[in-house]
């Protein structure tokens, strides 16, 4: 246009801050169009079936309209470049799979209707700290870390799926000419057999010396309770 510049309403790039590739809003809209597109689109294919309380949605009438707002809803997108790479968003997912989400051992007290629990404070070099919390509130944050109805923390997939399991390992087994799994009763469940059959060492034996058998007379359950104790010189 003559003049020069840009006429009011046209449009025009934004940048955004040093660092990242595209805006957050804008990768966020960008993604729930085309998620949305998709979707439509398996719909339309026939990919996609609903039971229970969404048969309902079978109908294409119904699930345009249950499709209609979440086009006018902003999403939240995020995605970022791992500071240490791949392996360490392993590490940090590692850690939840097979854990509470806090040990008792880091629960030091509850009292008066408050738990005091310990923890660690990343930010600061791993320093261990403690905080107290309301027991309403402890529990609220515990149950964050709950998995909702029907979510499982590992799903396996592939010959490892629980649903085929069983058949698809055997069929591995086949194709790899691998023996069957060894049954329970030919290992060996001690300890110390283990370690004779490796070190050819026996646990067995005294250390002192060598000859005399070590021979279990009985276990003594730990005292409960706190007692005098009283040591003499002599």
């Amino acid at each position: 246009m003559p003049g020069g510049g840009i006429a009011p309403g046209a449009n025009r790039w934004i940048a955004c801050r040093p660092g990242f590739f595209l805006p957050v809003r804008v990768l966020s809209r960008l993604f729930r169009r085309l998620f949305l597109q998709y979707l439509r689109a398996a719909f339309d294919a026939g990919q996609l079936q609903f039971f229970s309380t969404l048969e309902s949605l079978g109908d294409p009438n119904s699930f345009a309209e249950y499709l209609r707002p979440l086009g006018r809803t902003e999403w939240v997108v995020y995605a970022k470049r791992p500071f240490a790479g791949a392996k360490q968003v392993l590490d940090y997912l590692a850690r939840y799979t097979h854990r509470l989400a806090i040990s008792n051992n880091r629960q030091l007290n509850i009292k008066d209707g408050q738990v005091t629990f310990r923890w660690k404070d990343y930010r600061h070099h791993d320093q261990p700290k403690k905080m107290t919390l309301d027991a309403e509130k402890f529990i609220r944050r515990f149950l964050l870390h709950v998995l909702p109805d029907g979510f499982m923390r590992i799903r396996h997939y592939g010959f490892l799926g629980n649903r085929h399991r069983r058949i698809k390992i055997a069929r591995c087994r086949e194709l790899l000419a691998v023996a069957a799994v060894i049954s329970l009763t030919s290992v060996v469940s001690d300890y110390r057999d283990r370690y004779q059959e490796l070190t050819g060492k026996s646990l067995y034996d005294c250390p002192a010396c060598g000859r005399g058998h070590m021979v279990r007379v009985a276990i003594l359950a730990p005292i409960t309770g706190s007692y005098p104790v009283r040591i003499d010189d002599s």
